[in-house]
């Protein structure tokens, strides 16, 4: 298995950080994959398969850690394509909430 778990929304709280902008405070840091619990269950695979999918985004995925959960919020695509190329971790900027 990839994931941790595969949810279909965010059960944290809103916690306002909503452009890259807002996400560049947070200090990217490598998760695990098999840590991650998505909230998407979705995916376009014309999207995971670009070359240039970051291009316009931050380079980092967004993954809120809430009651000791990880929750993948932005970036299924690079946690994807980082299994697709046999990488158990990525780098991503976590969010803890309390």
């Amino acid at each position: 298995m990839i994931f941790k778990g595969i949810g279909e929304h965010r059960p944290y709280p809103d916690h306002g950080l909503v452009t890259t902008r807002d996400w560049a405070n947070v200090a990217p840091r490598q998760v695990r994959l098999q840590d991650l619990v998505t909230t998407k269950r979705t995916l376009d695979l014309a999207q995971l398969l670009a070359d240039d999918s970051t291009f316009y985004g931050d380079l980092f995925a967004h993954v809120v850690e809430w009651r000791g959960v990880l929750y993948l919020e932005q970036g299924l695509h690079r946690a994807l394509r980082a299994a697709l190329q046999q990488r158990g971790t990525l780098h991503a900027r976590v969010l803890v909430l309390d």
